[in-house]
C-alpha cells in the first residue's frame, strides 16, 4: 500500500445488491471524489425511451446494451466520462462495475491503474436492506432471484472474488465508512 501522498488510480466498488456499494459511493462523493455510477447510463437509456424506471425496465435495457455492445458494455459507454475525469481528479470512483469483462475493459483502457474493492455482506442482513430502501425495495424472493441472475447472467461473482481488498458491512454505517476511510488513507488516494 501507498503511504507516501497522493495516487493516481480509479477505485472500484463491487458486491452483490444491499452490500452497501452506494453508501460508499455516496460517502466518498460527499468527500470530493469524481464517482460514477454505471447503473446510470441505464437508467438513461431507460428514461431516454420513455419508460418507467423500475427493476424490469432497467434489467430489459441492461440486458440489451449488453447484448448489442457486450459484456463489457458499460465500462466502454462510460469511459469517456472516466477518461474525463481523470484530467481533474487523482482518483476517480466507479460504482457498481459489474462483469469481469468491463474490469478487463478498464484495467485495459483505462489511463490508470483500477483497484477494486469488494463491499461485502451476509446475505440476510443484503435482503433486509434491499426490502426496506426507499427506491426500487425488493421482497426476499425477488432479491434472491436478482442474485442468481446477476452471478449467472452479469459475471457479478468474478471481480468479488478477485478483489483488491475486500469490506465487511455487518455492522454499522459508520464502521463502514471508517473501514472505506482508512482504505483509502492507506492507498493515497484523496480526491
Amino acid at each position: 500500500m501507498n503511504t507516501e501522498g497522493n495516487r493516481r488510480g480509479a477505485l472500484a466498488l463491487v458486491g452483490m445488491p444491499g452490500a452497501g456499494k452506494t453508501l460508499c459511493a455516496q460517502h466518498l462523493h460527499a468527500r470530493g471524489f469524481f464517482t460514477l455510477r454505471f447503473g446510470a447510463a441505464v437508467v438513461d437509456e431507460v428514461r431516454r425511451r420513455g419508460l418507467e424506471v423500475n427493476p424490469v425496465n432497467e434489467r430489459d435495457v441492461r440486458e440489451e446494451l449488453r447484448a448489442r455492445h457486450g459484456m463489457s458494455a458499460m465500462a466502454s459507454l462510460a469511459l469517456p466520462k472516466l477518461q474525463a475525469a481523470l484530467d481533474y481528479h487523482l482518483c476517480i470512483v466507479v460504482d457498481g462495475l459489474y462483469s469481469m469483462s468491463e474490469y478487463t475493459y478498464l484495467r485495459q483502457h483505462l489511463a490508470a491503474p483500477t483497484i477494486l474493492a469488494a463491499v461485502v455482506a451476509p446475505r440476510h442482513l443484503r435482503y433486509q436492506r434491499l426490502a426496506s430502501r426507499a427506491v426500487r425495495p425488493l421482497t426476499p424472493v425477488e432479491a434472491a432471484e436478482r442474485d442468481l441472475r446477476e452471478i449467472d447472467t452479469l459475471e457479478k461473482g468474478g471481480p468479488i472474488a478477485i478483489a483488491d481488498y475486500t469490506l465487511l458491512n455487518d455492522a454499522s454505517e459508520a464502521h463502514m465508512l471508517d473501514q472505506l476511510d482508512r482504505l483509502l488513507a492507506a492507498l493515497g488516494f484523496q480526491p
